[in-house]
């Protein structure tokens, strides 16, 4: 055989060879490059929403933390007042106990006074008539008097 029949063969068999390649496999090839591009692309659009959603989301975040932490403030402050209202609420209780107690106080000296009072009279005229009848038991005497006068006034 020649060269140039060779070279010929070797030709028509080389466009064959790329005519079925590119009838055959090239569309397939191209077909998966296409898909790969397109979920290469899907891929990297997905993660620019992804990015966007996280940032948002970390901006939500934040509100919330700050709501939260607004919230709990506020629940402080009113801990707060609620706990000086109790106080003083406490403190007025105390006062009023304080003033009752003192006042059930002063009542039950002033009645133990009154009966010491009592018991004093009855213990002076019990006294007085004793002496009294001592006194007319006895003659009618000034010293006499006066010895039972000072007796009585040792005896109170």
């Amino acid at each position: 055989m020649n060269i140039n029949a060779t070279l010929i063969l070797q030709s028509i068999a080389m466009l064959v060879f790329v005519w079925f390649c590119m009838k055959f496999i090239w569309p397939p090839l191209l077909k998966a490059m296409d898909e790969r591009r397109a979920r290469i692309a899907d891929g990297l659009a997905a993660s620019d929403r992804a990015e966007k959603a996280l940032a948002d989301a970390n901006r939500e975040v934040e509100q919330q933390i700050k709501a939260a932490h607004d919230k709990a403030s506020e629940i402080i402050e009113q801990a707060n007042q609620r706990h000086s209202q109790i106080l003083d609420q406490a403190k007025d209780d105390a006062v009023d106990e304080r003033q009752r107690q003192v006042a059930a106080g002063e009542a039950e000296i002033t009645q133990a006074a009154n009966q010491a009072r009592e018991e004093l009279r009855a213990t002076v005229a019990g006294l007085a008539v004793l002496g009294a009848r001592q006194i007319l038991e006895r003659e009618v005497d000034e010293n006499t008097h006066r010895d039972l006068l000072d007796k009585l006034i040792a005896e109170i």
